[in-house]
């Protein structure tokens, strides 16, 4: 705590005006509190995933499957137990589509804004997809799936009820985006780029979930699935275009996380051509990895251990600089990735300070062009 908030003194004005800012910046927001029956959930999630018709359902911004056996295990035994389960937060989205695009089966449809790892394990235990493993209270039902209960026990579980806050259909885009962030923000449980896709929307959010894709990407850098599952491809992808276009600005931002948010946002309101120019870009990047680098942006000889994200970044950022000034590179040698200088450049307690940053990018970019 700062010595000015220590010897503040709030006055009765103060407080005035600071109940005046609560009653104009407190949002209404409409809301109702309902119980369902875990089989129910489950049915309105899975009865027309297929079409993208199911009446709740989980919208793109929202992560993968992200929960292991273990973790999926403890919350199936949480319920069976009759332990307190948090809310599942819903909105109602109806009346946003646009009028040419609207359907009857879109109506009164519910996006989940907080629960889908609950929605995703129920899932998949009522379909015998999980096995149940390492608990600490019913050690007796280890290695049990859904149909290995008794029959009593399993309709107990299905019809037991989750409480559900569902927001009304007055509850626009920004009142769920501003739930989600003030959920999850400071959780463990979402990284940093989990929580861009969850508040930071926007077209070139798209262009970068659309790049992470790319088989070549992963490839190149080695993802593992449990990587890809935190989308740590989309964080690299983000980082490329933010030091490829910024990284000299670099030290106007506190941290590497308002330098990347902020990046973000701006781009998010660039025009198709721009961004279709910036994808080109990032692929004309990984062919020349793919024609010059036998092992991609991997640590060291080893094809199957991932990079880190300062050699790629180094190695990408630099590239592409490179193909800025001349687009017809052609390398004779790639050896200076085993140098002294780019191990010490790239090592793991590499600072990001912004003369280190410039001076690695750059490192790379010089030597490709010789």
């Amino acid at each position: 705590m700062s010595n000015n908030l220590l010897t503040k003194s709030i006055t009765e004005q103060m407080q005035e005006e600071a109940e005046m800012q609560i009653r104009e910046k407190k949002k209404v927001v409409d809301y109702n509190t309902i119980e369902y029956p875990i089989e129910v959930i489950v049915d309105k999630y899975l009865n027309g995933i297929n079409d993208d018709s199911n009446e709740i359902f989980i919208p793109d911004y929202q992560r993968e499957m992200a929960w292991d056996q273990v973790r999926q295990s403890k919350f199936i035994e949480s319920i069976l137990l009759g332990l307190p389960i948090p809310y599942i937060y819903v909105a109602d989205i109806s009346g946003e589509e646009e009028e040419e695009n609207y359907s009857e089966t879109k109506d009164g449809r519910l996006e989940i804004i907080d629960g889908t790892q609950r929605l995703r394990t129920l899932v998949n235990f009522l379909n015998n997809e999980l096995q149940l493993d390492n608990l600490e209270k019913l050690k007796k039902l280890e290695g049990f799936r859904f149909s290995d209960l008794n029959i009593a026990r399993q309709r107990r579980f299905k019809r037991t009820t989750l409480r559900v806050i569902q927001l009304s259909e007055e509850a626009d885009e920004e009142a769920r985006r501003d739930l989600f962030e003030r959920i999850n923000t400071g959780s463990v449980e979402l990284n940093e780029m989990e929580k861009r896709r969850g508040i930071i929307r926007g077209a070139f959010l798209n262009v970068i979930d659309e790049l992470a894709r790319s088989e070549r990407f992963i490839n190149l850098c080695a993802f593992t699935e449990p990587s890809i599952r935190r989308v740590e491809p989309q964080e690299f992808v983000l980082r490329f275009f933010a030091f490829l276009n910024n990284y000299q600005e670099f030290n106007k931002y506190k941290n590497i996380t308002e330098f990347l948010d902020k990046y973000l946002e701006t781009m998010n309101r660039t025009d198709k051509n721009t961004l279709q120019s910036m994808k080109n870009e990032f692929y004309s990047m990984l062919d020349c990895v793919e024609r010059y680098f036998p092992t991609g942006f991997r640590q060291g000889k080893n094809k199957d251990r991932t990079t880190t994200r300062i050699k790629f970044e180094s190695l990408a950022v630099g590239i592409a600089l490179a193909l800025r000034q001349q687009d017809n590179l052609q390398l004779a040698s790639v050896d200076f990735i085993d140098s002294k200088e780019f191990r010490e450049y790239t090592s793991s307690n590499a600072s990001s300070s912004r003369n280190k940053v410039i001076r690695r990018i750059e490192y790379v970019r010089d030597q490709i062009l010789g």
